[in-house]
């Protein structure tokens, strides 16, 4: 079917004179996971993944994805006309190289606009000029060729109560006014999900995964705004907004409202995060920065904190509940990873505050588990044995906190080589997770931490080692991160971050262990004030995976502790069986 709508495309374009399309999997709000009406590189490709960007000439077609999605992609874009590319591999081409290489003079390259960024346009834009190329910005294929498209989102918002948020709404805006007035602007213009969500304490199901509503807003020292489509205000939502203020414009006004703003008047834009449609219509003055909410909204208070604790102590309750039914049912036969996910569904939603996952399950089972980014299928999920590993990454959103965690266990008797390399990943999770640093610390100086055992024997991972996690928000957020990209943002107490690492054998089995780490005050003496890392995340490693021969004094007491914590949290929640389950996994390593 794929090959329909890649040819389907090709007529438009040659019908519009377009030599060459960009096709992104994002939607108008820069969101990591979108809604299906926005999906139309999915429906264009074949692929799935939440990262990838389609390419479209008269003659030939690709898809660039980075490795979390690379054996994903070559299974899903078989047979559809589209070649994968891979993103930041040595000899790869980028986009901008292919398309340079693959046009002609004089070549007409067009997107929809409204699908990328300022800074994407922008940089599109000056690539077409270097190169000679023509340039159309405003192509909105999905509207002319997707006959059955799905509608758009009419869930209803909700609030998100402010004992859980832990700010209100008006103290938000006076902080995120000084900011814009810092930056010399009287207003500024919010396209992403989550900072409206963060910023107007609501909340929606518009988005998988992601309690936000689909909406913009606008804030100024004397105006908030929220455009939203009114179906999906009930009575305690307007309440809501009308306590604080907030108009209410209809979701497809806001273009004609910002083309009406005074001349005179200065908004901050976002250029990562607001599409290049809304900034030309603009006409008043611009300063384009980051938003100053990423910022505000990364590093949690002491109400989000303690949720975020008890969150992860029903989160850790549920877990135990779903890896004992597992282990109990693997002999009996019949499980497959889709049953995993589906079963840790009806655990958590066992659990109080728990709305839905924070991201679908990878259950990759066995040679599964070596796609870093995995998504079983009722075609592809494999049926497990009491043998090999399985790689569980999994997490909920609870109204007061969000969970990420991975678990990779044995189903039965470990190979040597399984163990080895299970305790090289241990060992730099370890590590990142009892590190000290000074403050002003970014995480790509934290990351070769985690990275360093595997390093040392030739060994490695695509994927980056910690993202920040949003407060009942998304499961992935800025601005913090631990990667070997450099990024600048320093690690501030209040954030919270993964600890990641793992190792993918391409056909035989992944590993990755991850918690959450929040970052907390340390010692303060002569050299400065230090930071270090307090575990979120309760749940235990795989014992009968670990091999204690290669682990250091301090590594064992450093796990044991972990685990005595978190039989110590949990028991309390636990029937009497649950709790000497849980026990036998926390015992010391020595035993």
């Amino acid at each position: 079917m794929t090959q329909q709508h890649l040819e389907a495309l090709r007529q438009l374009m040659r019908d519009k004179n377009v030599d060459a399309v960009i096709v992104p999997g994002t939607d108008p709000h820069h969101s990591e996971y979108v809604c299906d009406y926005w999906k139309f590189r999915d429906w264009l490709t074949g692929f799935t993944g939440s990262n990838g960007t389609a390419v479209v000439t008269a003659n030939d077609a690709g898809l660039w994805t980075d490795s979390r999605y690379f054996l994903q992609a070559e299974q899903e874009l078989a047979g559809s006309g589209f070649s994968l590319h891979r993103e930041a591999v040595a000899g790869e081409a980028t986009i901008e190289e292919w398309l340079a290489a693959n046009l002609g003079e004089d070549a007409m390259l067009a997107l929809d606009g409204r699908l990328f960024s300022l800074l994407d346009v922008n940089r599109y834009e000056n690539f077409c000029a270097e190169n000679g190329f023509m340039f159309a910005p405003d192509f909105p294929m999905a509207d002319i060729l997707w006959q059955d498209r799905p509608s758009r989102p009419m869930n209803k918002a909700f609030v998100h109560d402010e004992t859980l948020a832990g700010e209100a709404v008006n103290e938000k805006v006076e902080r995120l006014v000084e900011k814009i007035e810092e930056q010399g602007c009287d207003s500024i213009f919010i396209s992403s999900l989550d900072e409206i969500a963060w910023l107007y304490n609501l909340r929606g199901s518009d988005v998988a995964c992601t309690p936000v509503a689909i909406a913009y807003a606008y804030v100024s020292d004397r105006d908030r705004v929220l455009f939203i489509d009114g179906d999906k205000l009930t009575p305690e939502v307007k309440a809501h907004l009308e306590k604080y203020k907030i108009r209410v414009r209809d979701y497809d006004d806001v273009e004609h409202f910002l083309g009406h703003r005074n001349t005179d008047n200065m908004i901050l834009l976002d250029p990562n995060t607001v599409s290049d449609a809304m900034g030309q219509a603009l006409l008043c003055g611009k300063v384009y920065a980051q938003s100053p909410i990423i910022a505000m909204k990364a590093v949690k208070n002491k109400a989000q904190i303690d949720g975020f604790r008890r969150a992860h102590e029903r989160d850790g309750v549920a877990l135990v509940r779903l890896i004992r039914w597992l282990e109990q049912a693997v002999p009996a036969g019949g499980v497959t990873e889709l049953d995993v996910a589906s079963r840790a569904i009806e655990e958590r939603s066992r659990e109080d505050l728990y709305c839905e996952e924070s991201f679908d399950m990878i259950a990759g089972y066995k040679e599964h588990g070596a796609i870093v980014h995995y998504s079983a299928t009722p075609a592809s999920a494999a049926t497990l044995a009491p043998e090999g590993l399985l790689l569980i990454d999994t997490g909920g959103q609870y109204q007061d906190g969000t969970t990420d965690i991975t678990r990779t266990i044995t189903l039965g008797h470990a190979t040597a080589g399984e163990r080895h390399d299970y305790t090289l990943v241990l060992k730099g999770h370890l590590a990142l997770a009892r590190a000290r640093f000074p403050q002003g610390t970014c995480g790509v100086q934290l990351d070769a931490l985690a990275r360093m055992p595997l390093w040392l024997e030739g060994l490695s991972y695509g994927h980056g080692t910690g993202h920040g996690v949003g407060h009942f928000l998304g499961c992935h957020e800025g601005p913090h991160s631990i990667r070997t990209n450099l990024n600048p943002t320093a690690l501030l107490p209040g954030m919270v971050t993964s600890d990641e690492p793992g190792v993918y054998k391409t056909g035989e089995y992944g590993i990755r262990i991850e918690n959450l780490l929040l970052v907390v005050e340390g010692e303060e003496n002569e050299f400065g004030s230090f930071l270090q890392f307090e575990n979120l995340t309760l749940f235990p490693y795989d014992r009968r995976l670990i091999d204690v021969a290669m682990l250091t004094r301090e590594e064992i007491a450093q796990v044991d502790e972990y685990h005595r914590i978190v039989a110590e949290r949990l028991s309390p929640r636990l029937t009497a069986e649950e709790q000497a389950w849980l026990a036998d996994k926390c015992r010391p390593l020595g035993e």
